[in-house]
């Protein structure tokens, strides 16, 4: 994607992604932008290799006793690696991390219907926080809330706006417990959104809160 991204990842999400300590669902999320951001995907890189440094500068370990023979033993029992695979161009709407959880491209999404004519679909992630495919029609607005944890917004297509900017594709929001917000899509075209939360949202009208239990949201 053309290097038109404004809202990026903190330092904070990326040296945790790298070093492997995010929730599934938020990993998701992470990785779906880096695949999108130049940016973000090069600050990743400098994150990995400091990581990497600090590995070979840490105390090494002793081996067992015939650890290394078991280790070439496994390895022979396994059979030749297959071929590597390319990593496929950005064709359609879902970056190539989400098209691995959906099996496909917008086709493959089972969305349900969650009021308004707005649409989700739930990623099958571990359950210490969710992610979620969003369809807002265009001009829809998303109920007013606010957060008991961490929300990640991912826009795929379209944009929305909200009382902190405007998001466009490829754009992420990093919303927290103080962030009450009402996010509306642009009119111009239906907005699609990979949204991670590791807590409920906090509704503020009676009839989101009496669905959020059947939403799971």
């Amino acid at each position: 994607m053309k290097e038109t991204i404004k809202h990026h990842l903190t330092d904070a999400l990326l040296m945790a992604y790298s070093a492997g300590t995010l929730p599934e669902a938020f990993s998701l999320t992470v990785a779906a932008h880096v695949s999108m951001c130049d940016e973000c995907r090069a600050r990743l890189g400098a994150f990995d290799s400091v990581g990497g440094a600090l590995i070979e500068e840490g105390e090494t370990a002793a081996l067992s006793q015939g650890s290394l023979e078991d280790t070439l033993a496994r390895i022979a029992r396994a059979g030749p690696p297959e071929a590597p695979r390319r990593a496929p161009g950005r064709k359609g709407v879902l970056p190539a991390p989400i098209r691995d959880y959906v099996g496909g491209d917008l086709e493959a999404v089972h969305w349900r219907p969650v009021g308004m004519g707005v649409k989700q679909a739930i990623l099958p992630t571990a359950q210490d926080a969710s992610a979620r495919l969003l369809y807002i029609p265009a001009g829809a607005a998303v109920p007013d809330h606010g957060h008991r944890g961490t929300e990640l917004t991912l826009v795929l297509q379209g944009a929305f706006e909200d009382e902190v900017d405007h998001f466009g594709p490829g754009d992420i929001e990093v919303a927290d417990e103080e962030l009450d917000h009402t996010p509306v899509a642009d009119i111009g075209q239906d907005c699609i959104c990979l949204a991670a939360t590791d807590a409920p949202l906090r509704f503020k009208g009676w009839m989101p809160r009496l669905a959020q239990p059947f939403l799971r949201i």
